[in-house]
């Protein structure tokens, strides 16, 4: 097939969803399909993959993103592709995915991400008036509700469950594809543990939980390091991966007595050293549709703690994968299952649990799927061609 990938930034070091289209495109291009990424920017260069630019230089986010749009329409109205695979809202496309969730939901419901009353308030203010996503809104809107819908591809149950909320398509026009890993690429036997360990200069008594994530506010970073004030084990030792600006979580912890006990390492090309020197993954999330880190982290054999509110944690089971949290603010809570991860018997347990769901979370598993609903939208769009000319 004829494929085009519809990504605004497409470098992988941006964050998930980003890295998620790299894998994707080079798993396509595997398997010899013929994929474009339509974006205005790019990482590195993808064997077999063609870049096309979309210049949406402007002043403002918004007149960027308005920008992109009318760069891709015109675009498509010349080049001809068999799927038209977007990351985000746009105007034509045969699949849309949106992998930091709804935009439509990020206006109406992004301010119960935060966690205090006043930052509630001020998040819901700003939801309202912030045009780039009031823009998204709009497009999705157009997109979804017109009589030509492209198939949604939700990450996971909690995502078509928050889709149902906000739009009323049809079951043929929704599709659950679970995000995936690339095992080859996540994969402990392909890590030196102890040599990582010791480039990080961990001691090797520290049991070492990781934290990866984009958006320290909506992760739970906060909470995380409340937890860490209320574990007094000296070996405990958190690892805060990502690009996000750390000041006030550095504060947070010097003042709770705890700047000993957390390095902030900033962003990073490659997170597998850090899965690899780490024994437990903790992400307590207000909102996530389904976490490639945590997908990862388990591929990589580490427990994970994360929340309900988090797509990934429907392949996990509580108490034997890790911990699912009712309440991503339940301090109390997370300290505890961080304090259960203290103990190498549980960890090691769990450990065994965790690689056991590698086979479930094969991206080449997640790639048949993907094709065959490439191969529905195409029937269906010919159905409808069909139907229009009679």
């Amino acid at each position: 097939m004829n494929v085009g990938l519809v990504i605004f930034h497409a470098d992988p070091a941006r964050g998930g969803a980003e890295r998620y289209t790299a894998d994707l495109t080079a798993a396509l291009a595997g398997r010899q399909h013929h994929v474009s990424i339509l974006a205005s920017d790019f990482g590195s260069a993808i064997s077999g993959v063609e870049f096309v630019p979309m210049d949406s230089r402007a002043r403002s986010r918004t007149a960027q993103f308005t920008r992109f749009l009318g760069l891709l329409d015109e675009h498509l109205a010349v080049h001809s592709y068999d799927i038209v695979h977007a990351m985000l809202p746009v105007r034509r496309c045969d699949v849309y995915h949106p992998h930091a969730g709804l935009a439509a939901e990020s206006i109406r419901e992004g301010h119960r991400k935060r966690s205090s009353p006043i930052s509630r308030a001020a998040a819901r203010l700003g939801n309202r008036l912030n045009r780039k996503r009031r823009r998204f809104a709009e497009i999705e809107n157009d997109l979804l509700t017109g009589s030509r819908p492209p198939v949604l591809l939700c990450l996971s149950d909690y995502v078509k469950k928050s889709v149902r909320r906000y739009y009323d398509l049809p079951e043929d026009r929704m599709a659950t594809l679970f995000n995936a890993v690339d095992l080859a690429r996540f994969d402990p036997a392909g890590q030196d543990r102890q040599k990582n360990r010791k480039a990080l200069e961990i001691p090797p008594d520290r049991i070492v939980a990781l934290m990866v994530a984009q958006d320290f506010a909506r992760k739970g970073l906060r909470q995380t390091i409340q937890a860490m004030q209320r574990i007094a084990d000296p070996r405990l030792l958190l690892l805060v991966v990502g690009k996000d600006n750390a000041t006030q979580y550095r504060r947070l912890a010097a003042s709770a007595g705890v700047a000993g006990k957390i390095r902030f390492i900033g962003p990073v090309d490659d997170p597998r050293p850090f899965y690899s020197a780490a024994d437990f993954f903790v992400l307590p999330t207000s909102h996530d549709p389904c976490s490639l880190v945590v997908l990862e982290s388990l591929a990589m054999g580490l427990p994970a703690i994360s929340t309900v509110f988090n797509g990934a944690c429907q392949i996990m089971e509580n108490g034997r994968h890790g911990y699912v949290l009712n309440d991503p603010k339940d301090v109390d809570a997370l300290a505890a299952a961080m304090r259960d991860m203290l103990s190498a018997g549980s960890r090691a347990a769990m450990s065994t649990e965790c690689l056991s769901l590698r086979p479930r979370l094969s991206f080449d598993s997640h790639v048949d799927r993907l094709l065959a609903i490439y191969a529905s939208c195409k029937s269906f769009s010919q159905k409808s061609t069909a139907r229009s000319s009679v």
